[in-house]
């Protein structure tokens, strides 16, 4: 079948095309948040302006035509409500004028399907990164299969606070990214630590850490908030691989991008014998790819919604997402 995905939960306008389960074209428009962050409605409006070409772009890289398209998918949510709008409103159209069927597709279970794909792996421990979102999910369940959750952050995602930091460190881009570069050969100052059990808060050590700017270098800091945020979302993991008696540990989302975590968590699984995987960085980041992939296989499996029941749902959990 094939499937073509929209994404529009916050900065990335992606489009990809799936066909049966193989991805034959990932392209994407970003907005550029600066200094400032994202502004919703100017987010809104930079995907409403690129939409056209991203959607040529991809079907070009597949060689199709927009006749070709034989179900259409889009990020029903979690995300910015502007953004979803916009991608919502675009895929209800062309369901529309192509008269094919649609998928609304939770965002987070895009990340998690398309590195489980790329990666190899089974049954993991899942560590779901992003901007809003910070997880330790495992499936369960037979007939009706979702995910759990069994550990995520208190206040804000990951990523979110990695980017305010970058923003109040006035870092160009204001990226979780440039935290990264700016990091390498620092040492480290000491930093609050929040884990309980399986779940961690980050709100903390941003605001330390924002209190630490001009008594140490930004090469200091940067190196101590990345080190202290991904030992505790690591040491979470870690609980949950051992509680779970698993053997597979998988990383997604937009800061499993960070190569420091990923070498952390390799040295993890290492140590327990487990496999480790992720997908390669350009499914990493938001893209459609991962949500023509996830409505693909719930169009195949029989998945059926009315085009006007197509809505969005900013609060969107993963938890209530059915796994085809």
């Amino acid at each position: 079948m094939l499937v073509l995905g929209i994404e529009s939960s916050a900065h990335t306008f992606g489009v990809g095309i799936v066909k049966d389960g193989k991805i034959i074209a990932n392209e994407k428009s970003m907005y550029d948040v600066g200094t400032t962050g994202m502004i919703p409605k100017k987010v809104a409006e930079f995907h409403i302006s690129n939409s056209n070409n991203v959607i040529r772009k991809a079907l070009k890289t597949a060689g199709l035509s927009i006749r070709d398209i034989e179900g259409i998918g889009y990020t029903k949510g979690p995300g910015i409500g502007n953004c979803l709008q916009v991608g919502q409103i675009i895929a209800k159209t062309l369901a529309v004028r192509l008269g094919i069927p649609m998928a609304d597709v939770n965002h987070g279970l895009g990340h998690i399907e398309i590195a489980r794909l790329m990666s190899r792996l089974e049954d993991p421990v899942v560590l779901y990164v992003s901007g809003g979102n910070s997880q330790i999910l495992k499936a369960t369940g037979k007939r009706y299969r979702h995910y759990t959750i069994l550990g995520e952050t208190f206040d804000i995602g990951v990523g979110n606070m990695l980017d305010s930091f970058a923003r109040s460190l006035k870092l160009v881009p204001s990226w979780g990214s440039t935290v990264e570069k700016t990091a390498i050969g620092g040492r480290y100052v000491d930093m609050p630590y929040t884990v309980k059990g399986m779940d961690f808060s980050f709100t903390g050590l941003l605001t330390h850490s924002i209190k630490q700017i001009n008594k140490h270098t930004k090469q200091d800091i940067c190196y101590s908030i990345q080190e202290t945020a991904f030992s505790m979302l690591c040491e979470a993991t870690e609980r949950a691989l051992l509680l779970t008696n698993s053997d597979e540990i998988c990383v997604c989302g937009g800061v499993a991008q960070n190569t420091r975590l990923k070498e952390m968590l390799s040295k993890i699984a290492l140590s327990h014998h487990s496999k480790f995987g992720f997908s390669e960085n350009q499914f990493n980041a938001d893209n459609g790819a991962m949500i023509a992939f996830v409505a693909e296989r719930m169009l195949s499996n029989g998945y059926k919604i009315k085009i006007k029941d197509c809505r969005i749902e900013q609060r969107y959990r993963v938890d209530r997402a059915v796994v085809f």
